[in-house]
């Protein structure tokens, strides 16, 4: 079973919370290779941090459950989607 991602791009706006990720910031913590569509430039090659079942299968698969690692991914995208949410709210 693979991840379920919405493709609402929340994740790769907000990479300066992961050192692993500064390579790809362009500048105000959004991923250069972040479309407009909130799609990936670089999908098909793209780093194993950004790959949710590759960095499960290759660091985590021995001290928790793929189903595990879901929800807590599945939690960090809400709790970025709320924080965005509220921030959006600001600038209203």
């Amino acid at each position: 079973m693979e991840f379920e991602c919405d493709k609402c791009g929340i994740c790769c706006k907000n990479i300066r919370m992961s050192d692993l990720s500064s390579d790809f910031d362009r500048g105000d913590g959004v991923c250069k290779h972040l479309t407009a569509e909130n799609l990936c430039e670089i999908y098909s090659e793209r780093p194993i941090f950004c790959n949710v079942d590759a960095y499960y299968e290759k660091f985590l698969s021995k001290k928790m459950s793929r189903e595990e690692y879901h929800k807590l991914n599945h939690e960090a995208c809400e709790w970025f989607k709320k924080i965005d949410s509220e921030r959006q709210k600001c600038y209203l």
